[in-house]
């Protein structure tokens, strides 16, 4: 047995298919078929149920190939670790974030990052919460930025700072803003927000349903520019992190009464993970980064 037949069995299960899997993998399909039947061979059982219209692990099959991820994992981790680079002369990180920290921090971060350690490259996924806390558990991020909260087993989260939300419009002169408003007068606002596979928006919901909002919900968009842009050009109302309406000077902010309750945003990353150098050294450069721009510190 190979280190090539644990990634074979692994790409075929994932796309229970022998093409699919060996188009993926770059070699032939009865080459995949060979190697797969080798590795059944090698360990004395039936690892794949081919009967089907796809193919599929056996219950012994599954058991094994959660083994093999698990090896392959840790072989990856160690052979980070053997290029790892203490003097930060070259290094990677792989991020994990959920969409509206694109908005207002990691372009931020990226600057720092490439001021400090030009050499350290960084790549950054855009992701729900619970898909970048499993790619944490399967090696293929090495850090995130999400929120606090119940989190999956295995997932360790940082405290970085609190995310406060408030109501936004375009900055127009017929609507001057003195004072917050009722939470019961946002019925009367047509509103453009975020889609519901946002943790943010998730988050707004649940604070219409506390306070019997029947909200008027007139564009819902999956970008933050898009949400921005919708703002700055008609009578629409948004709600968004105060820190994005901060960097825009055609968007006023309206406070709300009551508020909107504040988020913690954590940075997560797998309990027992090797962190090289280059991801302890942007883990530093993220604390000192949300010290100096002054985001409110995280609640106790």
């Amino acid at each position: 047995m190979e280190l090539r037949h644990l990634r074979y069995l692994l790409a075929v299960a994932e796309h229970r298919n022998f093409t699919r899997a060996a188009d993926e993998l770059h070699i032939s399909q009865p080459t995949l078929s060979q190697q797969i039947k080798q590795l059944e061979r090698a360990v004395g059982a039936q690892l794949l149920d081919r009967t089907g219209r796809t193919v599929r692990l056996t219950d012994t099959g599954a058991a094994y190939a959660a083994h093999a991820r698990r090896a392959l994992g840790e072989l990856s981790a160690a052979q980070r670790a053997v290029h790892d680079v203490s003097d930060l002369s070259q290094g990677h990180v792989r991020l994990g974030v959920t969409p509206t920290f694109t908005a207002y921090l990691i372009g931020s971060l990226a600057a720092e990052l490439h001021t400090r350690h030009p050499n350290i490259s960084l790549r950054v996924i855009e992701d729900s919460q619970d898909r970048i806390e499993a790619a944490l558990l399967a090696d293929d991020l090495d850090l995130g930025i999400a929120f606090a909260g119940p989190h999956l087993p295995g997932i360790s989260a940082t405290a970085l700072f609190t995310e406060t939300l408030s109501l936004v419009v375009g900055s127009r002169p017929d609507r001057p803003v003195t004072e917050a408003l009722p939470v019961q007068a946002l019925g009367a606002e047509h509103l453009a927000l975020l889609s519901g596979d946002f943790a943010t928006r998730g988050h707004i919901d649940a604070y219409f349903a506390v306070h019997d909002v029947a909200a008027r919900i007139m564009v819902e968009a999956n970008t933050i520019q898009a949400l921005t842009e919708i703002v700055q050009r008609t009578a629409l109302a948004t709600v968004l992190p105060d820190a994005i309406t901060h960097d825009h000077p055609h968007l006023t902010p309206i406070a709300l009464d009551p508020p909107l309750p504040a988020r913690t945003v954590v940075l997560l990353h797998r309990d027992g993970a090797y962190l090289g150098a280059a991801t302890r050294a942007f883990t530093r450069l993220t604390h000192d980064l949300v010290h100096v721009r002054g985001f409110a510190p995280p609640a106790l």
